[in-house]
């Protein structure tokens, strides 16, 4: 067996959402905040209204952008084995760019984020199998938002040989985080050919594209990054409160932000963003961890397989604020949903609530639960060795199977084992231990892993004197990033793809 493959869509219903959102591109339109791309859109094709800066899309000048966008990206880590491929349903982790505010373990008070946590968070996401894509998690304050952008990737470049991720908020911000993983490359034209980070461009719902946000993909899509183009609307605030209405709303939102890259920066990698919540409208408050949004990330992934794009999805999330139950019962319905689906990339790790903290215990909890549900994803094979029949008549009645070599054979692919964090075993044993709650047993894990994980092997001096001169520039906000390197990308062992074993 190939692996499960959910639809959620039937081929009626996916037709009728696609032709829902052509009609909000062409008769609606899209605000396009941005001056340069809206000039490049008209010229594309697309009718503008200059006074109110609407686009109306027209369909060639989306499915130009469509055939100009690859199906499937690659991104590399500082070590060159370390590679991710999108494209092909992987399911892959990525851990949160970035949360404003954090979850201290060991007082279990909420605080402003340090530099140190967000060290932390970088060697637990260099650590843990499942996290794919290491992302600063930690978002710490600062007097210069762009100097701090520089001094978090220069602290993602130094602390994990994965891909790696984090916000840039302004276009300052990203020109100097952009320059420091040029110098890690080895110069800006090493970058383009082997990305090492991905671009966001989030659209304001309902149908707007912002102006610096779509100046900040451009910079990134310049470089030859991977950009994501991420609609987060919500149903009953600024999305329809039926989900096909909001699947209609943010499928027409991604074409026209992918439209809109296409025409700046024609043949950009574009990831298909699936991330609409649900404003539950008893409250106003934005919902993580609602059924609703599962749905709508298995249903977003069909969209984006139909078009031939990377998907990016919203889930394993949760609005629960400890590690109980309900946290539980959300994060696995979603991330079971969106892994089925057949998502590239599934995020954000890490992340406790609805956007209320980043933790490292709930990023050791979410790699665990990932494990997990890569097992259940992956099947299991019926063919006449597996079925055993001839096994089962060699025991026979009375018998077991526990020394047989065909359970030994076989046990280690067929079983899942649990993790550290996991309990399995008798009530005695788990009383002896102190009756430890899975919040317990991940702030264990979490310390065992800060300890037992080694620094980062030093870079070359080239590279280290490229990439500390680069991040002097970046956080001070003078001159341009270092003189370009010979590439070192062909140092160390043979590419692995960082894509999990199942």
């Amino acid at each position: 067996m190939a692996g499960i493959l959910l639809q959620v869509l039937s081929d009626s219903e996916l037709h009728q959402i696609r032709e829902a959102s052509w009609t909000v591109l062409e008769e609606t339109g899209v605000r396009v905040h941005h001056a340069g791309a809206r000039e490049a859109l008209a010229r594309a094709g697309c009718r503008l209204d200059p006074e109110s800066q609407r686009v109306r899309f027209s369909e060639s000048a989306v499915r130009q952008a469509l055939a100009q966008a690859p199906q499937e990206c690659v991104l590399h880590g500082r070590d060159p084995a370390r590679v991710v491929r999108l494209g092909g349903g992987e399911g892959l982790l990525m851990s949160s760019p970035g949360q404003r505010a954090w979850l201290d373990g060991e007082t279990g008070e909420r605080r402003q984020p340090t530099l140190e946590d967000a060290r932390a968070a970088i060697r637990l996401g260099e650590a843990l199998p499942h996290i794919a894509i290491v992302g600063a998690l930690a978002e710490p304050p600062s007097d210069d938002p762009a100097r701090g952008a520089a001094e978090l990737a220069g602290e993602l470049i130094n602390g994990t040989t994965k891909p790696s991720c984090l916000f840039a908020h302004s276009v300052e911000a990203a020109r100097r985080v952009l320059a420091i993983y040029a110098a890690a490359a080895g110069g800006e034209q090493a970058l383009r050919e082997r990305p090492m980070t991905l671009g966001f461009l989030d659209p304001i719902s309902p149908l707007q594209l912002p102006d610096e946000g779509m100046e900040v993909a451009r910079a990134f899509a310049r470089a030859g990054q991977p950009v994501v183009v991420a609609s987060m609307a919500m149903s009953t605030g600024t999305a329809p409160a039926t989900l096909a209405g909001t699947l209609a709303l943010v499928h027409a939102e991604v074409l026209a932000g992918l439209t809109a890259l296409q025409v700046l920066a024609p043949g950009t990698p574009v990831i298909y963003g699936g991330i609409p919540h649900v404003l539950d409208p008893r409250t106003s408050h934005c919902s993580f961890g609602s059924p609703e949004q599962g749905l709508m990330a298995a249903a977003l992934s069909q969209l984006a397989r139909a078009i031939g794009l990377p998907v990016y999805l919203n889930t394993g999330l949760t609005d629960a604020l400890t590690l109980d139950a309900q946290a539980g019962f959300e994060k696995a319905a979603s991330q079971t949903l969106g892994l089925l689906g057949g998502a590239d990339l599934l995020g954000h790790a890490g992340i406790c609530g609805a956007d209320q903290a980043g933790s490292l215990e709930w990023l050791v909890a979410d790699d665990a639960m990932m494990g997990h549900l890569r097992r259940i994803r992956r099947g299991f094979d019926v063919n006449p060795e597996t079925l055993a029949a001839g096994v089962i008549r060699s025991v026979g009645p009375g018998g077991n199977f526990l020394a047989e070599p065909h359970t030994l054979q076989h046990f280690r692919r067929e079983l899942w084992p649990p993790g550290p964090i996991w309990t399995r075993g008798t009530w005695e044993a788990w009383v002896q231990r102190g009756r430890p709650a899975l919040g317990d047993r991940a702030r264990e894990r979490v310390r065992q892993l800060l300890a037992e994980t080694p620094p980062l092997p030093p870079w070359a001096e080239d590279v280290a004197r490229a990439v500390e001169e680069t991040a002097r520039r970046a956080q001070s906000g003078t001159g341009e990033s270092a003189s370009p390197l010979p590439c070192h990308c062909d140092r160390g062992a043979p590419e692995r793809s960082l894509n999990p074993v199942n």
